[in-house]
């Protein structure tokens, strides 16, 4: 997943049971990482990739994190739409950015395609098999917002108050350490060290969309990967991030994203539209928020 995972539990003195308690949350990470990664051939996702026209029967985890990127499909209306394995490979990532960086493919990558028609993948529970579809999936835009959601059930099913943080991603349950609430940063996306506000959350998800660390070259202009599905091109023009506040870690990572590639045309407009509590950081360097986000707000940059 490209980030590092923290795990803080709150209330127990047991070492040996909260050490185990943390082994299994970051094991979920593992799971989701092994069987969900379009950069492992292997991997229960990409096995069914590979034909995904046909059924394929899957492990639990990538099961679900398919039919829950389904649902998130729905519930946007197609704005968040994971079939854009293609459209990465062809811009030139096709191999995670922690081992290479990407390739270089010539200005013919940089033309928007035709949209693709409605995804209708089907899923049989009993026997866990999925038949994707002509077009291939990429879980990269839901899948670490659900290893947090899982990781943190599991937390909350030992009794814990916890905060599970893996990037940007992030579930805060009960009080925090020292205080009731606990305080999240949001990164100012060209300096990290400088936040732009300081939310205040319990029982609360939050989730980021940058283009920050994974941007790269192609024919001369700069791409990055969160690609509008109706073009198979690099949106959210005039944005560099959006942080989403939500009850799910999972429902605040497509949100993020949804929002993103609203652009900084749309972005204001669409956050209204769907009652988000979000807030979005403009490429000039301009900050804004949603009213629905204020009242998670306790400190701004000024």
């Amino acid at each position: 997943m490209a980030s590092r995972v923290t795990v803080t539990l709150v209330g127990d003195n047991d070492d040996e049971r909260a050490a185990a308690a943390v082994d299994e949350a970051i094991g979920v990470f593992h799971t989701v990482n092994r069987t969900c990664t379009r950069f492992d051939p292997t991997s229960e996702l990409m096995r069914a990739n590979a034909t995904p026209d046909r059924w394929h029967v899957v492990a639990d985890t990538c099961f679900d994190a398919l039919v829950a990127a389904f649902a998130a499909y729905r519930r946007t209306n197609g704005r968040f739409d994971p079939r854009v394995l293609d459209d990465l490979v062809r811009l030139g990532y096709d191999k995670s950015m922690t081992v290479a960086a990407p390739g270089t493919p010539d200005a013919a990558a940089l033309r928007p395609r035709a949209p693709l028609p409605p995804w209708q993948p089907r899923f049989r529970r009993e026997t866990h098999e999925v038949h994707l579809g002509p077009h291939a999936v990429d879980l990269g835009g839901i899948g670490k917002g659900l290893a947090v959601r899982w990781a943190s059930a599991r937390l909350d099913r030992r009794g814990y108050g916890h905060l599970v943080s893996a990037g940007g991603d992030c579930r805060a349950v009960g009080r925090a350490p020292d205080a009731d609430c606990w305080r999240i940063a949001v990164e100012r996306p060209d300096n990290p060290d400088d936040p732009v506000a300081v939310l205040a959350l319990r029982d609360l998800a939050v989730a980021t969309s940058s283009v920050r660390i994974r941007q790269w070259n192609v024919a001369g202009r700069t791409v990055h990967h969160l690609l509008d599905p109706a073009t198979g091109q690099p949106g959210g023009d005039g944005l560099a991030a959006v942080t989403v506040v939500d009850d799910d870690p999972a429902e605040a990572e497509t949100w993020s994203k949804v929002l993103f590639l609203a652009g900084a045309r749309g972005v204001a407009t669409s956050a209204a539209h769907f009652g988000t509590a979000a807030l979005w950081v403009y490429t000039d360097g301009r900050v804004s928020m949603s009213t629905a986000m204020h009242r998670h707000v306790v400190w701004t940059a000024s």
